[in-house]
């Protein structure tokens, strides 16, 4: 089963498109979103209407989705995320609109090897910054794997020992962006953020 998971492209059409050229002859079993359609970008239309296309797609929201429908506040965004929500939601279609209240929050189970969240598993706008923020999401995990966007940084944790607290961070960079999954290892895996990398 081949996988295409992606987060993070706050309405930035011209990285879905880049993404979109590089998969085009590659076979996509299933499609997984990890929150934040919109925000920053100034294509939050264009974007839910791909992404809403991609077939099959499971899709969870992020804080930037909430906020443009009013779910949560844009007081604890820094101002150019605040100005980019405002903007999102003057300009937002309705039938877009109503496409991101209806998202589901993480955490959602797709299999038994696959769990996927924005923030946290405990908390959908935690950010997950270090071994010890890690460390506390293990504990919400019950799949081999979760994935996780939010901080926009493609980074990879891993526990070894389900007994121990000791957790392990990677910064995927260059080359060093496979990861292989061992049996007996949990692991918890941002790609990095699609539409506003911060690597």
């Amino acid at each position: 089963m081949r996988y295409l998971i992606f987060t993070d492209i706050h309405g930035n059409l011209e990285s879905y498109l880049a993404l979109h050229k590089l998969i085009q002859k590659k076979k996509i079993d299933h499609y997984i979103f990890l929150g934040d359609l919109v925000g920053y970008g100034a294509s939050p239309n264009e974007i839910i209407q791909k992404v809403r296309a991609l077939k099959p797609l499971s899709i969870i929201r992020g804080n930037h989705d909430k906020a443009v429908c009013g779910l949560d506040s844009v007081q604890t965004f820094n101002p150019i995320a605040a100005s980019a929500i405002h903007w999102t939601a003057d300009h937002i279609m309705k039938k877009n609109l109503d496409f991101l209240n209806r998202l589901k929050t993480g955490p959602q189970i797709i299999n038994k090897e696959i769990m996927i969240c924005h923030g946290a598993p405990f908390d959908e706008d935690h950010y997950i910054f270090g071994e010890f923020d890690a460390a506390e999401a293990f504990e919400h995990i019950t799949t081999p794997i979760c994935f996780f966007g939010h901080t926009h940084f493609p980074f990879v944790y891993t526990k070894k020992d389900p007994n121990a607290d000791a957790v392990d961070g990677t910064f995927m960079t260059g080359n060093s962006n496979e990861v292989k999954i061992e049996k007996g290892i949990k692991y918890l895996i941002n790609p990095g953020a699609l539409g506003q990398p911060r690597d």
